[in-house]
């Protein structure tokens, strides 16, 4: 099916319907197109999967011997059964093979989930428990008497090396991702539009594995001529995805929401693709919408996407104020001696008071005093109509931040490189103003010159840290700031607010983009 064919076309539709006749039959290009993909364009999956299996099985013998070892010492010592005994040795064998094998069950080495997120942890810890919920249960049925001194060891000595051997093969996947290697090669099909957007959208996460090495466009008016779509190249048609897979040796199909490709069609295309070892993929219209408030479900051959709605109201709301209260006061009471330190730091090398007070606005744009420790000169609001006139080529237009700002001072420039200067705002966050995690607290000039769907971010609190804090911070440009604060508000958790609180761990000891 090619809708750049048919009436009204002119001469390209001449020159289509001319290739079209010259071109090879289904069969020919499905044949074209898996030996294309079978010549080695999967392999890194299948490689990657291999090298996890040998170092989880090295992981697990790793486990398994250090339980023996500390068993014998202490059957050394208080005369206890050998650890080494023949009944022993067989239970961890069979632990051994019913682990690794569980492991492959629930596809722990998938390469859809490897690289990114945390489902791939997940599945890991998974699998440990069910392997040992089996191992407890058939101890206690068929009464092997296992030592419970060996399976507290194995399980979670196994489970937290799993846990690292996962991690470190992600840090070297993430480099060879770097480099364009050991990812998806996708082809793009859909319109222009849409695939122009798939395309952003896979290259602002290049470690996510998906490379765009072809596209397949409908209404090719609207290139102009173009051969290329932000540097890919357009390979053919709708009705030509089949040869394209051949040709441009992708992996992957995805198939942007589209009205020129419809629900036939993308059957008619998964059929084809059946025939080859291509994977298809649907890139539904839904960005910064995170995998747990989308459920799919099959009504009448259709498979209709269910988007939940946020979940920053009702019960979740007021855990997350328990959250941030427990977690403040702890913060500030681990942190209370560089807190009195940098005060006094601040008070010696820099007259004026300590803390810097200024207004922001929060939630339901309630307006507060944040409080920060002061790290510019006490007139540093004076200067600052002339640094923007300076710097109106900063990049970024609402939120003024420059490298090697006049103001600073010199202790303020090592606070802020850590972010310490945010440490009283655990008192904000204490008197309910602010989160833990949340947008950045916007100023109320920045909130005057919001646009319509910008003013989301304050349905949540601010945060002391966020998306935008472990993303770049002042590096970033408006527009991922504020793309970073609405996904963080459609898609709030506990689990999620942990893992920024962890990363931002990280951005301090590494602290780029802090200026």
């Amino acid at each position: 099916m090619s809708v750049i064919s048919g009436p009204g076309r002119g001469p390209r539709a001449s020159l289509v319907s001319a290739e079209s006749a010259r071109a090879p039959s289904r069969a020919a290009r499905v044949a074209q197109a898996v030996a294309a993909v079978e010549a080695g364009v999967l392999g890194w999956r299948d490689r990657y999967a291999r090298y996890l299996a040998a170092t989880d099985l090295f992981v697990i013998l790793w486990a398994v011997a250090g339980a023996h070892l500390v068993r014998a010492s202490f059957a050394q010592s208080t005369g206890a059964a050998s650890a080494f005994a023949p009944r022993l040795l067989i239970s961890s064998a069979a632990i051994v093979v019913l682990w690794m094998v569980v492991l492959s069950i629930v596809e722990s080495r998938d390469a859809k989930i490897i690289g990114l997120g945390s489902d791939e942890y997940k599945r890991v810890g998974n699998a440990t428990f069910v392997v040992f919920a089996i191992v407890a249960m058939g101890s206690y049925l068929f009464h092997l008497d296992l030592p419970r001194s060996y399976l507290l060891i194995v399980m979670p000595a196994g489970l937290l090396g799993l846990v690292i051997d996962r991690w470190v093969w992600r840090r070297w996947l993430q480099i060879q991702r770097d480099r364009a290697e050991y990812s998806a090669t996708v082809l793009a099909v859909g319109n222009v539009a849409t695939v122009r957007e798939l395309i952003s959208e896979l290259r602002r996460a290049p470690r996510a594995g998906y490379r765009v090495v072809g596209a397949c466009v409908s209404g090719g008016d609207e290139l102009g001529g173009a051969t290329h779509i932000l540097g890919v190249p357009v390979v053919g048609s709708l009705g030509q995805v089949v040869d394209a897979v051949g040709r441009t040796g992708a992996d992957t199909v995805a198939v942007t929401a589209t009205a020129s490709f419809g629900p036939s069609a993308v059957r008619r295309l998964s059929w084809d693709l059946e025939k080859t070892s291509a994977e298809l993929i649907l890139a539904p219209a839904l960005t910064d919408i995170a995998g747990p408030r989308i459920q799919t479900q099959p009504v009448a051959g259709l498979s209709l996407i269910h988007v939940e709605r946020p979940t920053y109201r009702g019960a979740t709301k007021l855990f997350k104020t328990a959250f941030d209260l427990v977690g403040a006061g702890l913060l500030l009471l681990m942190l209370s001696p560089v807190f009195l330190a940098i005060a006094l730091g601040i008070k010696v090398t820099s007259p004026g008071p300590v803390f810097f007070r200024q207004e922001r606005v929060g939630l339901d744009g309630e307006r507060f005093k944040m409080i920060k420790f002061r790290s510019m000169r006490v007139d540093a609001e004076a200067m600052l109509e002339q640094l923007q006139a300076e710097q109106r080529d900063a990049g970024n237009d609402v939120l003024f931040k420059i490298k090697n700002d006049p103001r600073v001072t010199s202790i303020g420039k090592f606070i802020r490189r850590f972010s310490l200067d945010e440490i009283p705002q655990l008192l904000n966050v204490l008197r309910g103003e602010m989160s833990l995690v949340g947008p950045r607290p916007p100023l109320v000039a920045e909130v005057a010159r919001y646009e319509d769907e910008v003013h989301r971010r304050l349905l949540v609190k601010p945060g002391m840290t966020g998306l935008w804090q472990v993303s770049g911070r002042s590096d970033l440009s408006w527009d991922e700031t504020v793309r970073l604060d609405l996904s963080y508000v459609e898609n709030w958790s506990i689990a999620s607010d942990l893992v920024i609180l962890f990363k931002t761990a990280k951005a301090v000891v590494a602290p780029e983009g802090a200026y």
